[in-house]
């Protein structure tokens, strides 16, 4: 009779030291709160948006259109001449966004295509940094 008392004892305290050391998760029904910025998040943009956006207008459009998206007449490497317009005014001012992220995707009129360099949301968060750094909306 000792001996099962004993083993109960052991068992016992062993549960109990494997359940104190699970981590303290519960499982609901809920969903977990969407963080801001993910796909599922409105359209609104962020700071944190704002400055990735910026890094990638910097990084694949400045070199054209300026760091003040203001354009002017560039010389690529190869030689090429470009008068590229300036985002600040006029036909930027009409695009809509839908123009803006087909052009970013495609290319066309002098802009590279991008669309297999950037995925669909980055062009989306840089039409929207577009539109707030350069036109104002």
């Amino acid at each position: 009779m000792t001996f099962v008392r004993l083993a109960l004892l052991v068992v016992a305290a062993s549960l109990f030291s494997v359940a104190s050391a699970k981590p303290n998760t519960a499982t609901t029904n809920q969903t977990r709160p969407t963080a801001v910025g993910s796909p599922a998040a409105p359209a609104t943009t962020t700071q944190d948006e704002s400055a990735t956006a910026r890094a990638t207008f910097k990084k694949n459009c400045s070199v054209c259109h300026g760091e003040t998206g203001n354009g002017g007449p560039v010389k690529l490497d190869d030689g090429t001449k470009l008068k590229v317009p300036s985002l600040r005014e006029g036909h930027a001012l009409h695009h809509k966004d839908e123009e803006f992220v087909k052009q970013i995707t495609n290319g066309g009129d002098g802009v590279p295509k991008f669309g297999d360099k950037l995925f669909r949301e980055e062009i989306l968060d840089l039409v929207r940094f577009i539109r707030k750094e350069f036109l104002g909306k």
